[in-house]
């Protein structure tokens, strides 16, 4: 199963756990929304902790499953939307916990939680300019701010942990080694708060939010879909597939 869930001290988990890199194909990303939405409407969860197993915590979705399939993007993208919406609009407050790399769609999940936890070798990247899509830049731009998000999505470049935190997109860093306590106790604080109380919180600070995260990144989705009718797109699948690196456009 590519979804472990546990539920103790009224903190409800989701654990990613997908060998080799937690990547995602497109029924997994339609099984997500369901699990998180579930997960918060509870009685006995108060807040939603969101971690991984493994190498990182989010290689965003299955390129070889695009790359033998383009129209596949129609399922994944649905997936993606739905669960970062699932994640934003979750009765319970969510705490996402990320380790090593957070890509793509990893960074659509942190970038709807409530709360982000991470590890001290964790790193944020939308590599999509590389892949032949669109999309993710609505999540990291609530995390990052708009100068920083541009320069990262145009480059397809990183940003680690400890820049996100100085910007102020992320609540700690911590040592690897101490992220699942560090957050697990950082959620049960949360979860100690009356349920009622926190179900009213999210849904008022979700209301005066400046910023509608899950209206713009179905705008961006849109050019996703523009993007896959291009033959560059198929090109920058089949490179990666092929050597894990960009394709190269020389006219």
């Amino acid at each position: 199963m590519p979804f472990k869930t546990d539920v103790q001290d009224k903190v409800g988990q989701i654990i990613f756990d997908h060998p080799p890199v937690n990547a995602f194909s497109g029924d997994m990303w339609n099984e997500l929304p369901e699990l998180i939405t579930a997960m918060g409407k509870r009685p006995d969860v108060r807040c939603v902790l969101i971690r991984a197993e493994g190498r990182g915590f989010c290689a965003g979705v299955d390129i070889k499953e695009l790359q033998q399939n383009s129209s596949a993007i129609v399922e994944v993208n649905r997936g993606n939307f739905l669960t970062f919406k699932a994640v934003h609009e979750c009765e319970v407050p969510v705490v996402s916990a990320p380790h090593g790399y957070v890509i793509g769609g990893g960074i659509g999940i942190c970038g709807a939680s409530d709360v982000v936890i991470a590890s001290d070798d964790c790193f944020f990247s939308l590599p999509e300019i590389d892949r032949g899509a669109m999309g993710g830049a609505a999540h990291l731009q609530r995390m990052v701010g708009l100068p920083k998000m541009r320069a990262a999505f145009f480059t397809g470049g990183q940003i680690t942990a400890q820049e996100i935190h100085r910007l102020g997109g992320l609540e700690k860093v911590v040592a690897k080694d101490d992220l699942a306590a560090e957050a697990l106790a950082f959620a049960g604080l949360i979860a100690s708060k009356s349920r009622d109380a926190l179900r009213i919180a999210k849904q008022a600070l979700n209301g005066i939010e400046p910023y509608d995260v899950d209206k713009f990144y179905r705008w961006e989705q849109g050019f996703t879909f523009e993007m896959y009718m291009h033959e560059d797109s198929q090109k920058a699948r089949d490179a990666f597939v092929e050597d894990g690196k960009a394709a190269e456009f020389d006219d």
